[in-house]
């Protein structure tokens, strides 16, 4: 059985700390064979657990049990927990660039990535929005091909705009741009998660979904035709809805993903339920990549306070997406 490529990100962050506590509690956890990789300084400036240098996934499944597995990357310098600096930035990319490439040759069964540090990588040259578009890229996607998922024990949202003022989002919320992340996260559902018919609640931009116009006209204007076009699709898409009454427990149980129009909208109900649980999905990729759905905790890094939990769903669902792909 192949293993999961899991990259550790910067090596400054929580990234080292959480991925080496996973592997630690991968048995009650219950996680598929996966290795890291990145620097093994990182690891060990937090964590004096056992660790396996390997060559290759197949060495890394055979170690699995014995240690960490890890791939080295090439020394980035004086690692210091809490302190990033543009060298561990470049040890991020690269471990982000194996990982992927791994995966895209079939070597892994799926990439998970650690946190990194945008201004970092900014710094030294990096020209994607993020992860996501970085690996759609190499996978040889167009990033608006893609969607961006989080997923909870209780609660998946899609977001249709992402890293967008609020100022903006209206003027940039078309129906065609609704139908498109829609119909990816509703193909991703059934691809990856086993979900023969998808159920899409889709929110509303305004106050009370509009109040019938008196609030605004999205609803009636864009988000309503995109509901009929995807209806038109066989996709059991409804809305729109006030965003405030979506999310309660007895609401969540008539939907499988909820279509979020902006960011907060999506990710504050995620977090509030799942804060520690949230994993971060790209849907649409020809790989499965997943995340924890949390940064890189400088300012917590080194002093043994980070949680593995969202690591350790990343990974879980990592491995439970590709199984379904291989079934």
């Amino acid at each position: 059985m192949d293993a999961l490529a899991v990259a550790l990100g910067d090596p400054a962050g929580i990234g080292p700390e959480i991925i080496a506590l996973a592997w630690a509690q991968r048995r009650e956890a219950g996680l598929p064979p996966f290795f890291a990789i990145g620097d093994k300084r990182s690891l060990r400036a937090v964590w004096d657990g056992p660790i396996s240098i390997v060559s290759g996934p197949d060495e890394a499944v055979r170690a699995f049990d014995e240690g960490l597995p890890l791939i080295q990357v090439d020394d980035p310098g004086e690692i210091v927990p809490g302190e990033p600096n543009l060298a561990g930035a470049r040890c991020a990319l690269d471990s982000l660039e194996i990982a992927v490439g791994l995966t895209r040759a079939g070597s892994a069964r799926a990439v998970v990535t650690g946190p990194v540090s945008k201004a970092q990588l900014y710094a030294i040259g990096f020209t994607h929005p993020g992860q996501t578009e970085f690996i759609a890229e190499r996978c040889g996607m167009a990033a608006g091909n893609t969607v961006m998922m989080l997923a909870g024990p209780s609660l998946r949202t899609v977001p249709i705009t992402i890293h967008t003022p609020l100022s903006e989002v209206a003027s940039q919320l078309t129906t065609e741009l609704i139908v498109s992340r829609a119909r990816v996260a509703a193909r991703g559902l059934q691809r990856d998660f086993g979900i023969a018919a998808p159920r899409l609640a889709v929110a509303g931009l305004n106050p009370h979904a509009g109040e019938g116009g008196t609030l605004g006209r999205e609803e009636i204007d864009i988000i309503a035709p995109a509901i009929e076009a995807l209806r038109a699709e066989d996709i059991d898409a409804f809305g729109p809805l006030a965003a405030d009454t979506m999310f309660h427990a007895a609401a969540r149980e008539r939907y499988d993903a909820a279509i979020c129009m902006y960011h907060d909208q999506a990710l504050i109900p995620l977090k509030t339920l799942h804060f520690d649980a949230g994993v971060n999905v790209t849907l649409g990729l020809p790989i499965i990549r997943t995340s924890p759905d949390h940064g890189t905790a400088f300012d917590i890094a080194g002093k043994r306070l980070a949680r593995p939990d969202a690591i350790i769903a990343a990974i879980r669902m990592a491995g439970e997406c590709a199984a379904r792909r291989i079934a």
